[in-house]
């Protein structure tokens, strides 16, 4: 297949023509069917169809395909609401047939049927842009007809989590039919430009911006750098730059198309006295490894596979003074509480700075928020920190996180299972923090680490028309509430809930009103940013020790609670569409044991559709395969037109617009109530 080729139907063999002497040829034979599918340009065909096409009655078409269907050279289908339709058995095993198409000057794949070991290599080095599909009236129709577009872009060169070029292109050629030599020179090209700068220490300690030649230096750096930049040059490849403009020489150059390499030699700190008392998995020995060559990066991988133990991996190789910024008072707690499990550190050593808990200690644990306010600058000034570890790294591109960045003179660690952002900033990640390490989604599913989840969203009708009718009347903020706190779901929450009785379950909401709702239909706790934190951690370890079997559970829950035990997540409405939530809410249940099964709920007709799929895109592009189901359709028959529902419902589902440490209040708003730290 070249570049661009496209599969056609299926060729005609000549047994298929010549099947039978010419004097005993039946009225409707495998030949004469795709005689009249070729006449009437239509891939199926009713019996009533063929007979037109082969004049012959629609009684003798029937019982000629009936026969070959018999022999197996047709397939039958009964449709709902129509007649019975056919086509060649033939078709079916090409449809089947995992097919990649390689647009190599637009650097476009498109597949189709993709298996998940494609998908999850394709998510290695090229980004998921579009599925086809997802317009089609029937939930089925999308499942079976699924198509993914990937495109290549510069960045996911520059952030390809391999070693070597060769690595990368191994990959690559994995995934295609046949080596392409176009798009392997440019992958090449961009490979050589994410290595054309280098940040290093000048043997009298400052620091140095070497570029790979002349041309570079002057042409691109001195270009696009000022006097805030340069303090001096020192050669034709080389010039001394201020310390404190680092992070802005990163993002610049970035800009420019020309990722940074650094190499400085960074400060390791106060000395810190520490062990493990736990063995490393073999791929988190091996991301503390590269972490150690790096001096920095961020560490990607699926939820439950143990970032949290490979950064305190991290915190002990560094053996430095730490600073551990989180996104809630709950995860430092959980830090803590991992720490006096894993390592030789005690009580005295560690230090909570959040809230009304101002502790500054070896290891001290604060929040995102806490770290942003101008009173507490001293917190990143009063120890000498050899490393700083960012947990859930994603919120630190937020206006009110950035200044946690600009300690470029130290180890830097991120974690996150998905640094995916829709206002794509990605890049400020690897720019501030570091270059991703992590391992293949799919060899962690094989080898058992981590559960693949079983991901399925279910399209929920209106359950009367005075509910449509008011959807309908609606419109910004309001009508996206509406269409998420559809009273149908609660229906459909317990359909599930009773299905999977033995499964320990949580139920996630964006409304606290829907929340509360589920709370006194379900008679199950309902946890939101409004309850004390202390309320909270009683009843998550409630439901750790089994003494509750499934929570009510708002955005606190979203990420990195530690709630191992979790085997049914439904989301029942979620913050728009984004990637983010959507994978950290089904990263709730992926861990060792025990099943995995994601269920999301989403208003049939309405923006939610189209929110629903884009919140799992994520685990798409990660190769786990999401199937859709229709709950039903409205009673009346009624369909919602097209331009109905992609409507705006007021909320875009681009995350990060409101505060990242925000939790909800009333029914459609949003505060901090989760990161009211000071």
């Amino acid at each position: 297949m070249t570049d661009g080729d496209s599969p056609g139907d299926p060729e005609r063999t000549d047994e298929q023509t010549h099947d039978a002497p010419a004097e005993s040829t039946p009225i409707v034979s495998l030949d004469t069917f795709y005689d009249a599918i070729e006449a009437e340009g239509r891939p199926v065909m009713t019996a009533q169809q063929v007979a037109r096409r082969l004049d012959c009655s629609q009684a003798e078409a029937m019982d000629a395909l009936e026969a070959l269907a018999g022999d197996g050279l047709v397939t039958r289908v009964d449709v709902e609401a129509d007649p019975v339709v056919w086509y060649p058995s033939e078709w079916e095993d090409v449809a089947s047939r995992e097919r990649v198409i390689l647009f190599s000057e637009r650097r476009e794949i498109v597949v189709d049927q993709p298996t998940q070991y494609t998908r999850a290599q394709l998510s290695q080095f090229a980004h998921l842009v579009d599925a086809t599909g997802e317009r089609s009236d029937s939930a089925r129709q999308r499942n079976r007809g699924r198509g993914y577009l990937y495109k290549i872009r510069q960045e996911d060169v520059w952030q390809a989590p391999f070693e070597t070029l060769d690595g990368l292109l191994t990959s690559i050629r994995s995934v295609l039919p046949r080596r392409s030599p176009h798009l392997e020179a440019w992958v090449e090209s961009q490979w050589k430009r994410a290595h054309q700068f280098t940040l290093y220490t000048h043997e009298d300690g400052y620091t140095v911006l070497e570029a790979a030649t002349d041309n570079l230096m002057g042409n691109v750096a001195r270009q696009k750098l000022d006097d805030d930049h340069i303090q001096a040059p020192l050669s034709d490849t080389e010039c001394w730059v201020f310390d404190e403009a680092v992070a802005e020489i990163k993002r610049v150059l970035y800009d420019a198309g020309y990722p940074v390499q650094d190499n400085r030699n960074l400060e390791t700190g106060d000395p810190l006295d520490i062990d493990l008392t736990i063995d490393l998995r073999d791929y988190q020995r091996d991301w503390v490894d590269r972490f150690e060559e790096q001096r920095s990066g961020v560490f990607v991988s699926p939820p439950g596979s143990g970032k949290t133990v490979a950064g305190i991996g991290v915190l002990a190789a560094v053996g430095g003074e730490t600073l551990i910024l989180v996104p809630s008072r709950e995860l430092a707690a959980q830090w803590k509480q991992e720490l006096l499990a894993h390592t030789t550190l005690t009580e005295d050593q560690i230090g909570e700075y959040h809230g009304g808990e101002k502790e500054i200690r070896p290891v001290t644990i604060s929040t995102y928020q806490t770290a942003g306010m101008d009173r507490h600058r001293a917190l990143f000034d009063s120890r000498k920190w050899g490393l700083i570890l960012y947990d859930e790294v994603h919120h630190v591109p937020s206006r009110i996180y950035r200044r946690s960045a600009d300690l470029q003179a130290k180890h830097r660690l991120g974690l996150s299972a998905t640094p995916v952002r829709e206002d794509d900033r990605e890049k400020d990640i690897f720019t501030l923090i570091g270059p991703p390490i992590g391992t293949d989604w799919d060899k962690l599913f094989d080898a058992g680490f981590v559960q693949e989840p079983e991901v399925e969203i279910r399209y929920v009708p209106w359950t009367d028309d005075m509910s449509l009718n008011e959807w309908r009347s609606a419109d910004g903020r309001e009508r996206h509430m509406l269409a998420a706190m559809n009273p149908a779901k609660l229906d459909a929450a317990e359909r599930l809930l009773t299905q999977h009785p033995e499964s320990k379950a949580l139920v996630f909401v964006d409304y606290l009103d829907q929340g509360r709702f589920f709370e006194e239909e379900l008679d199950v706790p309902f946890i939101s940013g409004e309850m004390p934190h202390y309320r909270r951690e009683q009843l998550f370890q409630s439901f750790r020790d089994g003494d509750i079997r499934t929570l009510v559970i708002s955005r606190v829950g979203d990420e990195g609670i530690d709630l191992p035990d979790a085997e049914l997540a439904i989301v029942a409405s979620g913050l728009g569409g984004s990637r983010r939530q959507g994978a950290q809410r089904a990263g709730r249940t992926m861990r060792p044991t025990g099943s995995a099964l994601v269920y999301v709920l989403a208003t049939r007709g309405t923006s939610e559709e189209d929110f629903a799929q884009r919140q799992m895109r994520h685990l798409a592009e990660k190769g786990i395969r999401v199937n859709e189901y229709d709950e039903g359709s409205i009673e009346n028959g009624e369909r919602i037109a097209d331009d109905e529902r992609t409507d705006s419902d007021g909320d875009s589902g681009d995350e990060d617009g409101e505060d990242e440490g925000s939790d909800e209040t009333e029914a459609h708003t949003t505060d901090a109530a989760d990161g009211r730290d000071n």
